[in-house]
Order: structure tokens, then C-alpha cells, then sequence
């Protein structure tokens, strides 16, 4: 699959403080997000899962017995990077969960599980003692198989699930027509780019109708993808199809 990813250098939290800091842009936007999203009602909490475990939620500041609507990320970006507009736009009708999945914006952990059922069991568990007794899921890419693991184990939390951009089962004949018609040879190449212009790709294919960014931009986002991703996506697809 590639080079061999050291989980221990991306995990480490001290690793982790120095790389938020070399980010510029990328962190501007994450502050002007945070501000926003606190004047919509919608406050960052942080839910220790177990001893050693912790899990960043958005959450609604006030208590509210709106239906609550949860948001799954997909593996570039942390939680409020993927759906800030979304959580801005529900927050008046809905209670809006937008959690951090354990290795992405401020969730940890010490341990050395990176499994799909371990980051369903700690947003279910966190979702628990935040008082969210059921729930829908939104879910984006790898939020996807989180999401159908969530699904499958807590069936009494999740009241509904909307999927996107991933499958209820990854076949190699799904694989390979996504492959044959994105131009890629693999998953790692799409979703894992390696160089400026692959991340502008990975932009222009993953959204609708988004705007050119200077390349200054997306060489922030590819530092971000190298830390944030790679360590889980090996987690996922080994043993898999790649």
C-alpha cells in the first residue's frame, strides 16, 4: 500500500500541537467557523469516552428538545471543516451534534485501536452522555462506514441514516468502475493525494460548483491531509481492497 505509516508520529499529542500551528489559512478558517457557529447556538464540549479517551463535540449551548441531527466527517477534514454550512443552516429546527473522530481537530486517545467500530462506539457513547437518546446521521465518505457500523451496533440511537459519497458495501467491482471513471488506480490516490494539483482534484471531484483556491491554499490542505488521514485511512483499508 505504499510507504508504512508510524501511527505513534501521527497520534502523539505533542505532534499533533505542533502541526495545528504550522497551519495558516487552513486555522483561520477553523476560528472564523468557531466564531460563527457560537453565535448560532453551537459551543465546542469535550466528552471523556473512557480514561485516556476524549471526543470534541459541537454541540447546541442551551438544552433542547429540537430532534438532533449528527454529522460525520470523512477523512480530509475534522468535523466543523466538513460541515459548517450544514450545522449553520439546521441549527434553528434541529439540535446539531458535529463530533471530531478520534485523531481528527481535537478528539484523542492513548490507545492503539483505529478501527470503524471503535470510532462508532465512542461517538455513540459520547452522543449517550450528552443526553441523545436517538438521533439522525449524516455522513460523509468515511463518516459513511461509521456511520453503517453505528447503525448496526446502536440500533436504539440511530433513528435514520443519509449516506454520501460511500457504499453500503465496498466491492472490488465498485471500486474498480469508480476507479475506471475518476481516473484513478486506487483509493490512496484519490482520497490520499501526494501533490497540490492532486488535492485540487480531490476538491473539484468531492464538492459541486466549488471555486478555484490559490495553490497556496491547497498545499495548507495537503499538509493537513497528510497528518490528519493517512494513519487512518491505512487502519481502514488494510486487509480491505487496497
Amino acid at each position: 500500500m505504499g510507504a508504512q505509516i508510524a501511527a505513534e508520529d501521527f497520534c502523539s499529542a505533542a505532534n499533533l500541537e505542533r502541526k495545528r500551528e504550522e497551519y495558516g489559512f487552513v486555522e483561520d478558517i477553523q476560528v472564523f467557523s468557531a466564531w460563527v457557529l457560537k453565535l448560532a447556538g453551537i459551543s465546542p464540549k469535550k466528552i471523556e469516552i473512557e480514561p485516556g479517551t476524549v471526543v470534541n463535540f459541537w454541540v447546541p449551548t442551551q438544552t433542547t428538545t429540537k430532534p438532533a441531527v449528527v454529522f460525520l466527517h470523512g477523512f480530509a477534514f475534522d468535523g466543523i471543516l466538513t460541515w459548517q454550512f450544514q450545522a449553520l443552516a439546521l441549527a434553528n429546527r434541529y439540535s446539531v451534534y458535529v463530533p471530531d473522530f478520534v485523531f481528527f481537530g481535537d478528539s484523542i486517545t492513548d490507545k492503539s485501536e483505529r478501527s470503524v467500530e471503535f470510532q462508532a462506539e465512542c461517538i455513540a457513547k459520547g452522543l449517550k452522555k450528552l443526553g441523545v437518546e436517538k438521533c439522525t446521521l449524516v455522513s460523509f465518505s468515511y463518516g459513511g462506514a461509521v456511520g453503517f457500523k453505528m447503525a448496526e451496533i446502536y440500533p436504539e440511537l440511530v433513528h435514520s441514516l443519509v449516506v454520501t459519497c460511500f457504499p453500503m458495501a465496498l466491492t472490488d467491482s465498485i471500486s474498480n468502475a469508480r476507479f475506471h471513471r475518476l481516473g484513478f488506480n486506487s483509493w490512496q490516490d484519490y482520497l490520499l493525494p501526494d501533490s497540490v494539483k492532486g488535492v485540487e482534484t480531490l476538491v473539484q471531484l468531492a464538492s459541486h460548483s466549488f471555486p478555484k483556491l490559490p495553490n497556496f491554499i491547497y498545499k495548507e490542505i495537503l499538509e493537513v491531509i497528510s497528518f490528519d488521514s493517512r494513519v487512518i485511512f491505512y487502519y481502514y483499508f488494510r486487509g480491505k481492497l487496497i
